[in-house]
């Protein structure tokens, strides 16, 4: 293993035990078995070297979590898959706490760091067509609607993540995140341009009033007088 490799591993071994903002060049070096020289050498920052730990971790539980959706079977629901993945993101809290823990304070630091920001950027970008595709397999990884799928996941594991690590105790599991996305897709409904069920569960069309965000914009239409109708025929 050259020096470079052994500061990578240095410098993801401080990650777990240190944090991203607690680790310092000296700290990795020794954890490494190398130098300050190296660091230079190889990266040329500390900053460089963490956020390049950073995301070859995230990596490494991109892979166990690829593993954990293949073992769970090609031919299980969208259900089972969703409940799959979000049961191995909630048992890596456990197993990886310490990433998880350096990745949100990665997160506020791409404030600052747009190198960082940049790469975890592009690591979103990669990770939204392969999430998605567990909701909507059969869609092309360049669908909207599958990028779309795999924003709405990335967003719920990270709010889950923050939920864990704040207050593990009422954080939700699996099966209650699985049990809201039902509730809300059957309350949600389809898309009102078909005349199927709008948000608040009644008809988009036959005679219901345009609806914006769940409220009439007009009133329905009234009723047809059956004794005026009667009437208007010989």
């Amino acid at each position: 293993m050259g020096h470079r490799e052994q500061l990578l591993a240095g410098a993801r071994k401080c990650l777990y035990e240190r944090g991203y903002s607690n680790t310092t060049a000296r700290d990795i070096v020794a954890a490494s078995n190398t130098n300050l020289a190296s660091i230079g050498y190889h990266f040329g920052s500390k900053e460089a070297l963490l956020s390049a730990a950073l995301l070859e971790a995230f990596q490494e539980w991109g892979a166990e979590l690829d593993r954990v959706m293949t073992a769970a079977g090609a031919d299980q629901t969208a259900a089972g898959r969703l409940e799959t993945m979000w049961s191995g993101v909630l048992e890596s809290f456990s197993s990886h706490r310490p990433l998880w823990v350096a990745g949100i304070e990665a997160f506020s630091l791409a404030e600052r760091m747009p190198d960082l920001r940049e790469k975890l950027a592009t690591a979103y970008q990669h990770a939204r067509p392969s999430l998605g595709a567990l909701a909507l397999p059969d869609e092309a990884p360049d669908h909207p609607t599958r990028l779309a799928a795999g924003s709405f996941l990335l967003a719920v594991m990270t709010g889950l993540t923050v939920q864990n690590l704040l207050d593990p105790d009422a954080a939700p599991t699996a099966g209650d995140l699985l049990s809201a996305v039902r509730a809300i897709a059957e309350r949600v409904g389809p898309t009102p341009e078909d005349g199927t069920p709008s948000g608040d569960g009644t008809p988009a069309g036959n005679g219901a009033a345009p609806r914006v965000n769940g409220v009439a914009t007009t009133e329905p239409d009234p009723e047809p007088d059956p004794e005026a109708g009667a009437g208007a025929h010989p």
